[in-house]
């Protein structure tokens, strides 16, 4: 019993190791707040608005009702809900100002966990977790969490590495094709794949393609198509595993705007190589990022390709346990494709493939870089002797503590005072609501057009009235017009009854016939239902804000909003997914049974 409990706790010492190592990672947010970078007001807002959908018993929310000054998007239907459910999840359990460290120290830990889950198939327990340790301190996990505050990308870093575990384990090499095919690596690699779609559509393509070109590759230096078929499954059963939101997010894309997250030029892949420099003076800062991001990926080439090479000349630097030459293979072509994506000769390749420049930046494909540099890493440096050992662990400990400060000096953003988590909540609890983001806004409307401070109703004469004005104004913010009471563009403003995330009511008397700008953007999903009669057809307006005619009197007005068909397909193909997993798990654990 004794030395089963030493060896429990082995077992466990180099997990702990790999946590110990994400909370060092975090200590500059700790020290200083949490790190205001790129993404982070669109990931607090989602957040937010998806508790407060929580509290009115939405499970899964589809409306951002905060964003736009209350006017509400459709984030939740395109956007993956993961990140935005956890985050919600830890606002629930944490103060506010923690949650974005804890998160970050969560996908940070999951990073270096399943990196050094990979690793152990063919490094010792020591150096597997060194290449965990390694992953989570790399210059692009750091600057996704520091600089981007990416959550959802930085979930990848988590996905990638388990996607290559399951993808690339053959522990039945000698027993049949379809034992082969249908073991447990398939049911987990459809959990996998339905991961990295509901994290990042980013990350999801990218695990795609990732896993059609390793069981290809696996299947070529095999000689058997398992692997291929086990990938088809994994993919399939994967995507409709994800359809709950993937389904409505493909389906429903043609009512918004979508191509302002494609067109914009510092979002174009021809605009992102590596070191690129851009005459437009528009694209200064979108070069000053790319300059930092070419830096890390050059870095983390050069570990990879240089870890590569001293384990081939040194040889087995430690005993492979499961790993055979295919996966040493498979895993060492993966820094040589990510640097042809990098360049632009591989700009063919960007067009060609389906999707490919939904990515926006080739750099993205450095979160699949992670994985093979810190394993050919911890591979190269890890000693044979035992006494060497220490002094290897020392020095790598130090590089990490240094890496640690350096994001936390180049790459951590300090927060405005409107930016910080208790400005931001203040805007969230009073009222007043943030700025939209142009891909989710109707077809042909405007995000600039909509004021800040309107009532939940305005009746007018004429429907494409501009409501707000931007004169007098002198502060940054100038281009967002505001609307006062005093401007006297409505005639009659009204309050909801009843101001739910999804379900509003207004009830009021209109003193002339006309128009009711609702602070309620236009979506189709949307079902407006004015004194016990649906209405079917509303005008047009730039600010894509509803507008609905109403007649002289009383009126009972309500906009629900409604479960569509492909909504209702996107829950039963899940359904279906999960049986067809748990299916395939029992035909699994039936293939692993011993024969007499």
């Amino acid at each position: 019993m004794k030395q089963h409990r030493e060896i429990s706790l082995r077992a466990l010492a180099g997990p702990a190791v790999v946590v110990l190592a994400a909370s060092v990672a975090v200590v500059p947010q700790l020290m200083r707040g949490n790190s205001c970078g790129h993404d982070f007001d669109f990931h607090l807002v989602s957040w937010l608005d998806c508790l407060n959908s929580w509290r009115h018993g939405i499970i899964y929310p589809h409306w951002t009702a905060s964003v736009n000054f209350g006017a509400g998007e459709p984030r939740f239907v395109f956007y993956p809900p993961l990140t935005w459910m956890l985050g919600a999840a830890l606002g629930l359990m944490l103060p506010w100002k923690v949650v974005p460290i804890a998160l970050t120290f969560l996908l940070l830990a999951g990073t270096g966990l399943a990196t050094r889950a990979l690793a152990r198939e063919a490094l010792d327990d020591g150096a597997a977790t060194l290449a965990g340790c390694a992953a989570l301190f790399s210059g692009y996990s750091l600057f996704t969490a520091y600089e981007r505050t990416a959550f959802g990308e930085l979930a990848g870093g988590f996905w990638i590495p388990l996607l290559l575990l399951f993808a690339l384990r053959d522990r039945n090499q000698r027993s049949g094709f379809w034992r082969r095919t249908f073991d447990s690596s398939t049911a987990a690699l459809a959990v996998v794949m339905a991961g990295c779609w509901l994290s990042n559509l980013p990350v999801g393509v990218m695990g795609c393609y990732l896993l059609a070109a390793v069981a290809v590759v696996a299947a070529a230096l095999r000689r058997s198509w398992a692997t291929v078929l086990r990938a088809s499954v994994g993919v399939a059963l994967g995507t409709a595993l994800a359809a709950l939101y993937l389904l409505p997010a493909v389906w429903e894309q043609r009512w918004v705007d979508v191509r302002q997250a494609l067109y914009d030029p510092g979002l174009l892949i021809e605009n992102s190589w590596l070191f690129a420099r851009h005459a437009n003076p528009t694209m200064v800062d979108h070069d000053i990022e790319l300059h930092k991001v070419s830096v890390i990926a050059v870095s983390m080439l050069a570990v990879t390709l240089t870890g590569l090479a001293v384990r081939r000349l040194r040889g087995k630097l430690v005993e492979d346990r499961t790993a055979s030459r295919s996966w040493w293979i498979t895993l060492a072509l993966i820094p040589v494709v990510v640097l042809f994506l990098l360049v632009p000769v591989s700009l063919p390749v960007w067009n060609l493939l389906p999707k490919l420049r939904f990515l926006q930046f080739p750099w993205r494909w450095l979160v699949v870089l992670e994985t093979p540099m810190a394993i050919f890493f911890a591979g190269a440096v890890w000693p044979r002797k035992t006494w060497m050992r220490e002094a290897v662990v020392a020095i790598c400990a130090i590089f990490f503590v240094g890496a640690t400060l350096h994001a936390g000096r180049t790459f951590f953003q300090p927060c405005d005072d409107e930016d910080s988590v208790a400005g931001m909540l203040g805007s969230f609890r009073s009222g007043a609501g943030f700025t939209g983001y142009d891909e989710y806004a109707p077809p042909g409307a405007d995000n600039g057009m909509i004021a800040s401070g309107l009532p939940d109703a305005c009746l007018v004469s004429d429907p494409a009235i501009e409501l707000g004005t931007t004169a007098n104004r002198s502060d940054a913010d100038d281009a967002i017009p505001i609307w006062k009471v005093t401007q006297g563009s409505c005639d009659t403003t009204l309050a909801w009854r009843v101001d739910e995330p999804e379900h509003r009511v207004l009830i009021g008397a209109m003193s002339h016939a006309g128009f009711l700008i609702l602070r309620l953007r236009s979506y189709p999903n949307w079902r407006v239902v004015m004194n016990g009669q649906p209405v079917s057809s509303m005008p047009q307006r730039s600010d894509g804000l509803m507008a609905i005619s109403v007649p002289q009197g009383s009126i009972d007005l309500t906009a629900d909003w409604a479960t569509t068909p492909d909504v209702i397909a996107s829950r039963w193909l899940s359904i279906v997914a999960v049986l067809i997993l748990v299916g395939l798990w029992a035909i699994g654990r039936k293939l692993k049974l011993p024969r007499l």
